[in-house]
């Protein structure tokens, strides 16, 4: 007999848990995070978990430091407390860009970040649209990445249909993504956004490597962060003769002052998902923000009776 599963949120963003408990049709675990004064954080499962199979859902957003650590002590009390399966389930990878050595004297700090989670004894990774696809390697552990695609894709198709369309990598990276985007969207024209950085967060250049003139563009990527680079792809477009643009950006991570950055801009709308609760004081008209929830219910139903995830996607 398999163990039955439980279902148990972290502090990031309890609203997906609810909606992906709720898609399962049970409760949320009951798990207490206590914080002392001194800032520590100490977890008390109210659950009897022995035997059980146990999803933890923390994103770790800002404070990706404390989200991560609290996701941390979450693992080890699960392991402690004679959990049979323990799967972390980020929605948002936080440390994700930090995935390669570009220069001496740097970490690679999302294999760091893997090497954390299992050694506080997680058995399984449940994500979404890692930053790089060479994050998977980094783990010793399965890990299943999963892509917003079956949510984000019927979305565009219903609002904008799939004739004059240009789906558009946002850098050479994203190619793969974007490709993959176009290929389900009645196999549209591709183009890609070369672009220069002077630092992080900064772009000195961009140049546009395909058709996109008198078309409806619609950049695909995996997170906005500052908006920045986003908004001026979505400038070097419009110059180039688009007649409107679109972001798709799985994960909002909404930093600085994205907020009016990108009511400012150019975009007719920028869709996004829930992987990360926004503030409630983040108030742009632009942003669609849809639910995944359904598609990680699922996965955690795959996962739990032990089917295939990939063909989610097929």
């Amino acid at each position: 007999m398999k163990p039955s599963v439980l279902v148990f949120s972290g502090r990031s963003n309890p609203k997906l848990t609810g909606s992906i408990c709720e898609a399962l049709g049970q409760d949320i675990g009951r798990l207490e995070v206590i914080k002392f004064s001194d800032g520590e954080l100490s977890i008390e499962i109210n659950e009897n978990v022995r035997g059980r199979d146990c999803f933890i859902v923390q994103s770790t957003n800002s404070p990706g430091n404390d989200h991560l650590m609290e996701l941390l002590i979450s693992i080890d009390a699960f392991k402690r407390a004679s959990a049979s399966r323990i799967t972390a389930v980020l929605p948002y990878f936080g440390y994700a860009r930090q995935d390669r050595k570009l220069k001496a004297r740097v970490p690679i700090t999302s294999k760091l970040i893997a090497d954390l989670l299992t050694t506080a004894g997680a058995d399984r990774i449940l994500t979404m649209d890692l930053h790089s696809g060479q994050i998977v390697g980094f783990f010793n552990i399965p890990v299943d990445n999963l892509n917003a695609l079956p949510v984000m894709l019927p979305y565009i198709r219903e609002k904008y249909g799939s004739k004059g369309i240009t789906i558009v990598s946002p850098d050479a990276g994203g190619v793969e993504r974007a490709r993959n985007f176009a290929q389900r969207l009645d196999d549209a024209p591709l183009a890609v956004i070369d672009k220069r950085r002077s630092g992080p967060n900064q772009v000195a250049e961009m140049n546009v490597v395909g058709e996109v003139k008198g078309r409806t563009c619609v950049i695909v990527d995996d997170m906005i962060d500052t908006g920045g680079t986003l908004v001026k792809a979505g400038e070097t477009l419009l110059k180039e003769g688009a007649k409107k643009v679109i972001a798709c950006c799985v994960h909002a991570v909404f930093s600085g002052n994205s907020e009016e950055g990108l009511t400012a801009s150019g975009f007719e709308e920028i869709v996004v998902t829930d992987t990360i609760q926004i503030p409630r004081s983040f108030n742009c008209a632009k942003v669609t923000r849809l639910s995944v929830a359904s598609l990680f219910a699922e996965a955690i139903r795959r996962i739990h009776s032990e089917d295939s995830i990939s063909s989610l996607f097929k």
